[in-house]
């Protein structure tokens, strides 16, 4: 089972998501110290676990809104990292990898201190 959390403010409006079975662990709305100039400054958090994060990822990557958003989620093994149109898949503890990601994620002008995923 993956777990993860989802920034509901990052997906395109008018995105629906639906036939994934989501299993909302918590919902919540924080304020963020260091939202970038094209975020808004409060996020509402959905705390979820699946068990397909192939199918996930895929329908991530179509409906996150660009340039400036991520979604990540894990299991004990593996880590998947999803920007809008590219999904990294990758081991735990591939430091090669997360590195590979996160620069992805820099070349979408993401906050550096946003960038700080499950190793």
């Amino acid at each position: 089972m993956y777990g993860g959390v989802l920034i509901l403010e990052s997906l395109k409006v008018g995105t629906e998501l639906d036939g994934l079975q989501l299993a909302v662990r918590k919902i919540s709305r924080i304020a963020v110290g260091n939202a970038s100039a094209d975020q808004p400054a409060v996020w509402s958090l959905l705390e979820f676990e699946v068990e397909r994060g192939e199918e996930l990822a895929e329908v991530l990557s179509r409906v996150l809104d660009g340039p400036g958003w991520y979604a990540d989620f894990h299991d004990d093994r593996e880590i998947f990292v999803v920007f809008p149109g590219r999904v990294f898949r990758y081991a735990r503890g591939d430091d090669r990898a997360r590195e590979e990601a996160k620069e992805f994620g820099r070349g979408l002008a993401i906050p550096e201190a946003q960038l700080d995923w499950t190793r």
